[in-house]
């Protein structure tokens, strides 16, 4: 039903992104540390419709290969789109490719929320879409990632990271502990990798 929205980011938070179009303010739910443009800035958001009886949810990515492989994880049984979420925010595309042709099952496990289980069956699901995703991990990573406004390279995201992880269920003591693990590994300048790497520790 719908592609893209295209239109101002008015806000940011660890899990969503408000986008402002024609007079109208979308919140989307998102992935951890998807790098979305800077609050003020104008954006092209691609879109996923989860209609329910109950509710009717937006989620948002910043490219529409991200999008597409929320859409391959949704056809995996069991796989809804909370989890779906959980798995992008965890791992990039190329991570989620590399574990899919290495039979990785810790890899998948290692996501809060994800199951031996559930985990065989994303394996299982996958195994012949081996070639599509690597197809969406490399043009995931050509493209450049936007940084905050008023942040250089060199920023910390700590807080940031912290602040996501306790965002989605953890403990602020475990966030704390894992963020800090993970930046001591992968560094803090980039938000996206240090959570990816944090829901790993």
């Amino acid at each position: 039903m719908y592609e893209f929205i295209a239109g101002t980011i008015e806000a940011r938070s660890a899990t969503s992104v408000v986008i402002a179009a024609a007079g109208v303010g979308y919140e989307l739910l998102a992935p951890l540390g998807a790098p979305f443009a800077a609050p003020g800035e104008t954006a092209k958001v691609y879109v996923h419709l989860v209609v329910r009886e109950d509710a009717q949810t937006l989620y948002g990515f910043p490219s529409r290969d991200d999008r597409d492989l929320f859409r391959i994880l949704l056809r995996v049984r069991g796989v809804g789109p909370s989890m779906a979420l959980g798995v992008l925010s965890g791992m990039s595309a190329a991570e989620i490719a590399g574990a899919v042709t290495r039979d990785d099952l810790k890899a998948f496990t290692a996501i809060k929320g994800v199951g031996k289980k559930t985990a065989e069956q994303i394996l299982l699901d996958l195994r012949d879409k081996s070639a599509l995703l690597a197809s969406v991990a490399g043009a995931a990573a050509a493209r450049p990632k936007p940084l905050d406004p008023g942040e250089d390279s060199t920023s910390p995201n700590l807080a940031d990271a912290i602040t996501a992880l306790v965002s989605i269920g953890y403990a602020e003591k475990e966030a704390t502990k894992k963020a800090e693990s993970a930046a001591a590994d992968v560094g803090t300048d980039d938000l996206e990798a240090l959570v990816r790497a944090a829901m790993r520790a």
